[in-house]
């Protein structure tokens, strides 16, 4: 599949000519109306440009992940990219990768990961994140934390100026047992925060979503700045009953961004 509007991607040329070697904004011409998903797509396939034949791959989960599954697959089919090992972060990206043919391990098998391609739900600009909306944050976190590189692709829409900027769910993922007590607990944390906890359940059923692994997850919404991120990490981590929480601090080495005008990269 060819990539849309290629003129987004940078050039050597350009990348020459830019002054700042952590960030390669590409030119536009002619910008035109791009879908969300149309966005995603070009982040996620100028990720794939870093993967090289031999390499340990981390799978992400998601909307965007998904594109680059699907490209890393393409890649394969035609002989481009040789001798690739994928580590998925979800079942989802397990049976998306074995439908496609991507040879498929594990971190007992694999314990270092050569690079990592994910989405985000948010970015700020230390390039921290919030991801897990989508439920598979432990598996995201393991495989991510045990990877070289860490590449995160996201549209505009995610870029934030802080966590939890964006309104949305901060998720937890906590054990079952006693899920209330736990829920009131990572409100009190952050009551100066504004903090209220849902359980996330399955549409209109009522049923707790339960992750790949078991668990029940607690999203937690912010009226304000929940304030030091690794105090905040910190803090939730010590409670028992947590399993692990959606942020993702000091672990990217790489933000690609899509955009109306063009495609960001910014390195560690």
């Amino acid at each position: 599949m060819a990539i849309a509007y290629p003129h987004f991607f940078v050039s050597e040329k350009a990348k020459s000519k830019n002054s700042n070697p952590s960030l390669i904004v590409s030119p536009t011409q002619s910008p035109a109306i791009l879908s969300q998903d149309e966005l995603k797509k070009i982040a996620a396939y100028k990720a794939v440009e870093f993967v090289e034949s031999g390499m340990v791959l981390g799978l992400g989960t998601g909307s965007t992940a998904k594109h680059a599954v699907d490209r890393i697959a393409e890649l394969l089919n035609i002989g481009k990219l040789k001798n690739i090992v994928g580590i998925p972060t979800s079942s989802i990206t397990h049976e998306q990768a074995v439908k496609l043919g991507i040879p498929l391990s594990d971190l007992n098998t694999h314990p270092i990961v050569d690079l990592a391609i994910d989405g985000a739900d948010e970015v700020d600009p230390q390039m921290n994140l919030v991801k897990g909306r989508g439920g598979s944050l432990l598996r995201e976190k393991m495989v991510e934390a045990a990877s070289k590189k860490f590449i995160v692709i996201v549209d505009e829409s995610k870029l934030v100026s802080h966590l939890g900027g964006t309104g949305l769910a901060m998720p937890v993922e906590i054990v079952p047992f006693c899920w209330e007590f736990t829920l009131k607990r990572l409100e009190m944390l952050f009551i100066e925060a504004g903090c209220v906890g849902k359980l996330r359940v399955i549409g209109e059923s009522g049923e707790p979503c339960v992750t790949d692994n078991g668990n029940y997850i607690i999203d937690l919404y912010f009226k304000s700045d929940m304030g030091d991120l690794k105090a905040a990490s910190d803090a939730i981590l010590r409670l028992a009953g947590v399993v692990e929480h959606g942020m993702f601090l000091d672990m990217a080495t790489t933000v690609i961004v899509a955009g109306k005008l063009g495609v960001s990269v910014t390195n560690k």
